[in-house]
């Protein structure tokens, strides 16, 4: 089982990135082969609407720091996006990397990655209100099962605002473990 995890916020120790790696740690134990991306770290571009990935490409033509994670997307059965809620959205450095997987889909709107992936969303919000910000994960939901992902799961925190916050919540950390396990079996 290869596990692709794109971390999206610019605090590589914050309650995000402890939210994604209680699965992902989860999911090492069960046997997967997993790779980070920190995009905060990292020099690109976003998509440039250039639409190049639809008339003479079948993949993004930027090269920069995201075309290896563009590409190793396409290999693995589980794709991990994690963010922190800025603004009521993804971070920007997380945003930019969405955009690039535009090129993931033919003219036709169908899909080019294989069938039978897993995603999974992570999301921390220092507001403690989970009302608030709840329509990120079905915008974000709909694009991944247009690229063909048969499942996309939520790992969502709230009301953790400073960093280290996240290990006041077992119940989720338990949560992100238990369903990497239960992807890893699968």
């Amino acid at each position: 089982m290869k596990i692709i995890a794109v971390l999206g916020s610019p605090q590589p120790r914050g309650n995000t990135a402890g939210l994604a790696r209680a699965f992902l740690t989860a999911a090492r134990e069960q046997g997967a082969e997993v790779q980070e991306y920190l995009v905060n770290q990292m020099n690109f571009k976003g998509c440039q609407g250039c639409r190049v990935c639809k008339t003479k490409e079948d993949a993004c033509i930027l090269e920069d720091d995201l075309t290896p994670i563009l590409n190793a997307v396409k290999e693995a059965d589980i794709l991990v996006l994690a963010s922190p809620v800025y603004f009521g959205d993804l971070s920007g450095q997380l945003k930019c990397f969405f955009d690039r997987t535009f090129s993931y889909l033919n003219p036709d709107f169908s899909s080019r990655l294989p069938g039978g992936k897993h995603a999974v969303l992570v999301l921390a919000q220092g507001n403690p209100d989970p009302g608030q910000f709840a329509d990120i994960f079905p915008r974000y939901e709909r694009w991944l099962k247009l690229y063909g992902f048969e499942t996309v799961h939520l790992l969502r925190a709230v009301g953790v605002r400073e960093p280290g916050d996240i290990a006041g919540q077992p119940d989720l950390l338990s949560q992100a473990a238990a369903l990497a396990r239960n992807l890893a079996a699968a």
